[in-house]
């Protein structure tokens, strides 16, 4: 953020211009200015899987109070990164539009400067899970390949005689057994007692196996969130693009900008968040006698609904607008619809409301569902999500601009939406919406949630599922 503030500010670092004329960029200022974008990448690759991984681990699980904070912790953790999010749309975006940009890039640079400050302050307090384990990520490798090497070895009908330590041999290390699952049963094989003939290797252990076969449950359910993730890309893509089109007059000498309607999905989220934590899940812990009031992929499963909703609203406004350009004869790029930008505000608002349930629950899904020790690889699933669908949508809009724009023809996106078929295009995400949200609960039916055993009292040990939730994962 220092050399952004920099490429931004220095006059050596940005073209001259003279009279709204500017010279052209140099090879220097242009490498410059997108080594500390990738530098800030960078930066954010190291902080975006692990602060969330890192705030969750302060709640301590063998607490019961702690453990019930922890069921709102990503709530608000969200809550408060979309104030940020407001303040950033609202404020830095006005300031760097008239005050300059190297203000613009100034304030948050400042802001994280001080915000490390409070980090180191508050290091000595901090909670540090202790790794039992030196590499987790080992066993993803070595599970397959063992049950690949015992492929021909038949599976004993009982998981009992699969190989796996003693209850207290995981008391004394500290680590937690997970119970076996009938998921992947192909990958128990690696667990089978003297599989290896010569093979001096002693087998995987049962929590091992288990480890392996949630990550790939939660890869599994990683594909059905892309699809979702690529609605979500609309917000600052072809919504905005659409909203230009309208009539942004507030006044005779304002005209809102297109992009601020982005503001409403974070408002909307701001509202609901509470709403949800204070109203919804207490109403719903009452009837289903679970903490969270909902199981995780049921949040998620209301979250998918609500977005196909949301892209089936943004269909039909299109639809009316595209009904406008007929009847009043528009076909120029720069004329402006009489219709008010307004009419684009439900699908924003119901993408704000829908984030509460499937952002924030796809965000608290993988943290919880990871194996031990790997719980920054669950939220990188969150976060690689989000990236690849917007590769998706980029892939998508050329693809479906290419094909439909062939032989001269009228494309689905063009340059000009006042002559094209954006409504077209809807109606393909609104479609693939529906399939994905088909293909969504048919995952969530095979998950099964992660089952550990814990010690409660000295001598004692109690079964814990993680989702409360033993069987299918859209069953209460």
């Amino acid at each position: 953020m220092i050399l952004l503030t920099m490429a931004a500010s220095l006059k050596f670092m940005k073209p001259t211009c003279t009279n709204g004329i500017c010279s052209k960029t140099s090879t220097s200022q242009i490498a410059f200015f997108y080594s500390s974008l990738y530098i800030i990448a960078i930066g954010a690759g190291g902080t975006k899987p692990n602060i969330s991984t890192f705030g969750a681990d302060q709640f301590d699980d063998f607490n019961p109070y702690e453990k019930n904070l922890k069921v709102s912790f990503f709530n608000w953790w969200m809550f408060s990164s979309f104030i940020g999010a407001l303040c950033a749309t609202l404020g830095l975006v006005y300031i760097q539009e008239n005050l300059g940009w190297g203000l613009g890039y100034g304030i948050p640079t400042a802001g994280l400067l001080f915000s490390l400050v409070i980090f180191y302050i508050g290091s000595p307090i901090y909670r540090h899970k202790i790794r039992k384990t030196k590499s987790p990520a080992r066993d993803l490798i070595r599970v397959p390949i063992a049950a690949f090497r015992n492929r021909k070895i038949q599976l004993p009908d009982n998981p009992s005689e699969l190989h796996e330590f003693d209850t207290q041999d995981y008391i004394r290390s500290g680590k937690r057994q997970v119970v076996h699952s009938p998921a992947f049963r192909c990958l128990d094989k690696a667990a089978i007692k003297h599989g290896n003939g010569g093979d001096s290797k002693p087998p995987c252990t049962v929590t091992q196996v288990e480890g392996t076969k949630l990550v790939l449950g939660m890869a599994l359910v990683w594909l059905v969130t892309l699809i979702p993730s690529t609605i979500w890309a609309q917000i600052n893509t072809l919504f905005v693009k659409q909203g230009t089109t309208l009539d942004r007059s507030l006044s005779p000498s304002f005209r809102i900008p297109a992009a601020s309607l982005g503001s409403f999905v974070t408002l909307s989220m701001l509202l609901s968040v509470p709403m949800y934590d204070r109203y919804f899940v207490p109403f719903m812990r009452r009837r289903t006698g679970n903490p969270r009031g909902i199981t995780m992929l049921q949040r998620l499963g209301v979250g998918f609904v609500i977005q196909v909703m949301a892209i089936a609203i943004a269909y039909a406004v299109e639809v009316r607008r595209m009904h406008v350009i007929r009847v009043q004869h528009i076909s120029g790029p720069k004329q402006i619809v009489p219709m008010s930008i307004f009419w684009l505000l439900p699908q924003y608002v119901l993408l704000g409301v829908a984030d509460v349930f499937n952002a924030i629950g796809l965000l608290e899904f993988f943290y919880d569902q990871s194996p031990e020790d790997m719980q920054s690889l669950g939220t990188t699933f969150f976060t690689s999500g989000i990236g690849v669908g917007n590769f998706l949508n980029s892939f998508l809009v050329t693809l479906v601009d290419k094909v439909t724009g062939r032989n001269g023809e009228k494309g689905w996106i063009g340059d000009n939406l006042n002559d094209c078929h954006l409504d077209y295009y809807y109606g393909f995400l609104m479609v693939i919406s529906i399939l994905n949200l088909g293909a969504f609960f048919w995952a969530s039916s095979r998950y099964v949630y992660k089952r550990e055993t814990k010690e409660v009292n000295e001598g004692c040990v109690e079964m814990e599922t993680k989702a409360l939730d033993t069987s299918l994962g859209l069953h209460a």
